[in-house]
Protein backbone atom coordinates (compact mmCIF):
# COMPACT_ATOMS: atom_id res chain seq x y z
CA UNK A 1 0.00 0.00 0.00
CA UNK A 2 1.14 3.21 -1.02
CA UNK A 3 2.30 5.63 1.73
CA UNK A 4 1.67 9.35 1.36
CA UNK A 5 3.81 10.97 4.54
CA UNK A 6 6.51 8.40 4.87
CA UNK A 7 9.47 6.45 3.25
CA UNK A 8 8.94 3.09 4.51
CA UNK A 9 10.88 -0.31 4.16
CA UNK A 10 11.45 -3.27 6.23
CA UNK A 11 13.74 -1.95 8.31
CA UNK A 12 11.40 1.53 9.37
CA UNK A 13 8.00 0.77 9.54
CA UNK A 14 7.40 4.30 10.52
CA UNK A 15 9.61 6.10 8.40
CA UNK A 16 13.04 7.63 9.17
CA UNK A 17 13.35 8.22 12.36
CA UNK A 18 12.78 11.71 13.96
CA UNK A 19 12.09 13.17 9.91
CA UNK A 20 9.47 16.07 10.27
CA UNK A 21 7.51 15.59 7.21
CA UNK A 22 5.46 18.90 7.63
CA UNK A 23 2.52 17.17 5.94
CA UNK A 24 4.33 16.76 2.89
CA UNK A 25 4.24 13.98 0.44
CA UNK A 26 7.14 11.88 -0.04
CA UNK A 27 7.81 13.02 -3.23
CA UNK A 28 6.99 16.68 -1.95
CA UNK A 29 10.17 15.93 0.70
CA UNK A 30 11.99 14.83 -1.59
CA UNK A 31 12.03 17.90 -3.76
CA UNK A 32 11.71 20.53 -0.48
CA UNK A 33 15.40 20.29 0.78
CA UNK A 34 16.09 22.44 -2.45
CA UNK A 35 13.60 24.71 -1.69
CA UNK A 36 16.12 27.51 0.20
CA UNK A 37 14.11 29.70 1.19
CA UNK A 38 10.78 27.77 2.29
CA UNK A 39 8.09 29.57 0.18
CA UNK A 40 7.19 26.40 -1.54
CA UNK A 41 8.79 27.79 -4.88
CA UNK A 42 11.79 26.01 -6.13
CA UNK A 43 14.05 28.36 -8.69
CA UNK A 44 16.65 27.46 -10.62
CA UNK A 45 19.21 29.07 -8.20
CA UNK A 46 18.00 27.46 -5.53
CA UNK A 47 18.72 23.83 -7.09
CA UNK A 48 22.09 25.11 -7.33
CA UNK A 49 22.53 26.04 -4.19
CA UNK A 50 21.15 22.73 -3.12
CA UNK A 51 23.66 21.00 -4.97
CA UNK A 52 26.69 23.14 -3.91
CA UNK A 53 25.10 22.23 0.00
CA UNK A 54 25.60 18.69 -0.76
CA UNK A 55 28.88 18.48 -2.54
CA UNK A 56 28.43 18.78 -6.23
CA UNK A 57 31.28 21.33 -8.30
CA UNK A 58 29.90 24.20 -9.68
CA UNK A 59 29.83 22.93 -13.57
CA UNK A 60 27.64 20.24 -12.52
CA UNK A 61 25.42 22.20 -10.11
CA UNK A 62 24.70 24.64 -12.43
CA UNK A 63 24.14 22.45 -15.42
CA UNK A 64 21.72 20.18 -13.57
CA UNK A 65 20.00 22.87 -12.23
CA UNK A 66 19.19 24.24 -15.62
CA UNK A 67 17.85 21.20 -17.07
CA UNK A 68 16.19 20.17 -13.95
CA UNK A 69 14.13 23.48 -14.01
CA UNK A 70 13.91 23.81 -17.78
CA UNK A 71 12.02 19.84 -17.35
CA UNK A 72 9.80 20.70 -14.15
CA UNK A 73 8.74 23.87 -14.28
CA UNK A 74 6.00 24.46 -16.97
CA UNK A 75 4.19 21.07 -15.48
CA UNK A 76 3.95 22.52 -12.09
CA UNK A 77 2.94 26.30 -12.92
CA UNK A 78 -0.55 27.03 -11.07
CA UNK A 79 -3.16 27.78 -13.52
CA UNK A 80 -3.87 31.51 -13.19
CA UNK A 81 -7.10 32.81 -11.74
CA UNK A 82 -8.15 34.81 -14.62
CA UNK A 83 -7.66 32.14 -16.95
CA UNK A 84 -8.94 29.35 -14.62
CA UNK A 85 -12.54 31.29 -14.62
CA UNK A 86 -12.45 31.89 -18.14
CA UNK A 87 -11.67 28.35 -19.22
CA UNK A 88 -14.55 27.03 -16.82
CA UNK A 89 -17.24 29.56 -17.87
CA UNK A 90 -16.78 31.64 -20.84
CA UNK A 91 -14.92 29.43 -23.44
CA UNK A 92 -16.40 26.03 -22.20
CA UNK A 93 -19.80 26.54 -20.58
CA UNK A 94 -20.44 23.11 -20.69
CA UNK A 95 -18.00 22.72 -17.53
CA UNK A 96 -20.20 24.13 -14.97
CA UNK A 97 -22.57 21.60 -15.38
CA UNK A 98 -19.85 19.14 -14.70
CA UNK A 99 -16.44 19.31 -12.59
CA UNK A 100 -14.96 22.23 -11.85
CA UNK A 101 -11.11 22.90 -13.61
CA UNK A 102 -9.16 20.33 -12.13
CA UNK A 103 -6.24 21.82 -9.25
CA UNK A 104 -3.90 19.66 -11.46
CA UNK A 105 -4.83 21.71 -15.17
CA UNK A 106 -1.42 22.63 -15.63
CA UNK A 107 -0.79 27.08 -17.16
CA UNK A 108 -1.28 28.19 -20.62
CA UNK A 109 2.31 29.42 -20.49
CA UNK A 110 5.64 29.12 -19.07
CA UNK A 111 7.10 31.12 -16.70
CA UNK A 112 10.35 32.65 -18.06
CA UNK A 113 12.61 31.94 -14.39
CA UNK A 114 10.92 28.44 -14.52
CA UNK A 115 9.86 28.60 -10.91
CA UNK A 116 9.42 24.99 -9.62
CA UNK A 117 5.96 24.45 -7.40
CA UNK A 118 6.33 21.94 -4.68
CA UNK A 119 2.24 21.53 -4.56
CA UNK A 120 2.23 20.04 -7.94
CA UNK A 121 5.53 18.19 -8.14
CA UNK A 122 3.72 14.97 -8.78
CA UNK A 123 3.02 16.42 -12.10
CA UNK A 124 6.23 15.59 -13.26
CA UNK A 125 6.66 12.33 -12.62
CA UNK A 126 8.18 10.60 -15.83
CA UNK A 127 8.16 7.50 -17.51
CA UNK A 128 10.94 4.56 -17.03
CA UNK A 129 11.13 4.96 -13.76
CA UNK A 130 11.17 3.08 -10.19
CA UNK A 131 7.47 3.67 -9.46
CA UNK A 132 8.67 3.89 -6.07
CA UNK A 133 6.43 7.39 -6.32
CA UNK A 134 2.89 6.89 -7.65
CA UNK A 135 1.07 9.11 -9.53
CA UNK A 136 0.02 11.32 -6.34
CA UNK A 137 3.67 11.09 -5.03
CA UNK A 138 3.25 8.73 -2.56
CA UNK A 139 6.06 6.10 -1.57
CA UNK A 140 5.59 2.67 -3.06
CA UNK A 141 6.75 -0.11 -0.39
CA UNK A 142 6.79 -2.68 -2.55
CA UNK A 143 8.20 -1.36 -5.77
CA UNK A 144 11.16 0.29 -3.47
CA UNK A 145 11.79 -3.18 -1.55
CA UNK A 146 11.77 -5.19 -5.40
CA UNK A 147 14.88 -2.65 -6.42
CA UNK A 148 17.09 -4.88 -4.03
CA UNK A 149 15.41 -7.93 -4.29
CA UNK A 150 15.98 -8.04 -8.01
CA UNK A 151 19.18 -6.05 -8.57
CA UNK A 152 21.33 -6.05 -5.71
CA UNK A 153 23.11 -9.59 -6.30
CA UNK A 154 26.66 -8.95 -5.00
CA UNK A 155 26.28 -7.31 -1.73
CA UNK A 156 23.02 -7.89 0.30
CA UNK A 157 20.76 -4.21 0.26
CA UNK A 158 24.00 -2.62 -1.52
CA UNK A 159 24.14 -1.53 -5.66
CA UNK A 160 27.53 -2.30 -7.84
CA UNK A 161 27.61 0.96 -10.29
CA UNK A 162 27.29 -1.93 -12.75
CA UNK A 163 23.89 -3.25 -10.66
CA UNK A 164 22.74 0.37 -10.77
CA UNK A 165 23.12 0.74 -14.81
CA UNK A 166 20.91 -2.81 -15.34
CA UNK A 167 18.86 -1.65 -13.25
CA UNK A 168 18.12 1.67 -15.25
CA UNK A 169 18.31 -0.36 -18.71
CA UNK A 170 15.82 -2.83 -16.89
CA UNK A 171 13.30 -0.29 -16.21
CA UNK A 172 13.49 1.29 -19.64
CA UNK A 173 9.99 1.76 -21.62
CA UNK A 174 9.38 1.82 -25.49
CA UNK A 175 9.07 4.99 -27.19
CA UNK A 176 10.19 6.91 -23.93
CA UNK A 177 13.74 9.11 -24.72
CA UNK A 178 12.65 11.65 -21.88
CA UNK A 179 12.27 8.94 -19.46
CA UNK A 180 15.23 7.55 -20.19
CA UNK A 181 17.50 10.43 -20.11
CA UNK A 182 15.81 11.60 -16.97
CA UNK A 183 15.77 8.49 -15.47
CA UNK A 184 19.24 7.60 -15.96
CA UNK A 185 20.72 11.35 -14.91
CA UNK A 186 18.84 11.30 -11.80
CA UNK A 187 20.06 7.88 -10.68
CA UNK A 188 23.93 8.92 -11.97
CA UNK A 189 23.34 12.18 -9.48
CA UNK A 190 22.23 9.85 -6.85
CA UNK A 191 24.87 7.39 -7.25
CA UNK A 192 27.59 10.46 -6.68
CA UNK A 193 26.16 11.57 -3.53
CA UNK A 194 25.58 8.74 -2.25
CA UNK A 195 28.12 6.23 -3.18
CA UNK A 196 30.54 4.87 -0.38
CA UNK A 197 34.41 4.37 -0.22
CA UNK A 198 33.90 0.77 -2.41
CA UNK A 199 31.45 2.64 -4.76
CA UNK A 200 28.55 0.83 -3.48
CA UNK A 201 25.31 2.57 -2.89
CA UNK A 202 23.23 1.32 0.20
CA UNK A 203 19.50 0.70 0.52
CA UNK A 204 19.44 3.61 3.36
CA UNK A 205 20.89 6.06 1.84
CA UNK A 206 18.57 5.67 -1.33
CA UNK A 207 15.91 5.64 0.87
CA UNK A 208 16.80 8.86 2.50
CA UNK A 209 17.01 10.29 -1.10
CA UNK A 210 13.75 9.26 -1.87
CA UNK A 211 12.15 11.40 1.27
CA UNK A 212 14.57 14.09 1.45
CA UNK A 213 16.32 13.44 4.87
CA UNK A 214 19.63 12.23 3.09
CA UNK A 215 20.03 15.35 1.69
CA UNK A 216 20.17 16.98 5.43
CA UNK A 217 22.15 14.65 6.49
CA UNK A 218 25.12 15.32 4.04
CA UNK A 219 24.28 19.23 3.85
CA UNK A 220 24.69 18.76 8.34
CA UNK A 221 28.05 16.21 7.94
CA UNK A 222 29.40 18.79 5.40
CA UNK A 223 29.14 22.18 7.44
CA UNK A 224 30.46 20.25 10.97
CA UNK A 225 33.47 19.42 8.77
CA UNK A 226 33.73 22.48 7.62
CA UNK A 227 33.44 24.00 11.02
CA UNK A 228 35.87 21.34 12.73
CA UNK A 229 38.53 22.37 9.95
CA UNK A 230 38.30 26.09 10.70
CA UNK A 231 38.68 25.51 14.51
CA UNK A 232 41.78 23.47 13.87
CA UNK A 233 43.06 26.09 12.18
CA UNK A 234 43.07 28.41 14.86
Amino acid sequence: MARALEAVDSEHPEGTPGYDNKGYSVLQQHVQFFDRNHDGIIYPWEIYAGLRAVGFNVVLSFISAISINLALSYVTLPVPTFFARAFKTSLFPIMNNTAALSADSIALLPNPIFPIYISKIHKGKHGSDTGVYDTEGRFVPNKFEELWTKFSNTHLQKLTFKELMGMIDALRVAWDPFGWFANKSEWILTYLLAKDEEGLIHKESVRGVYDGSFFYQVENARKKKALAKQKFKM
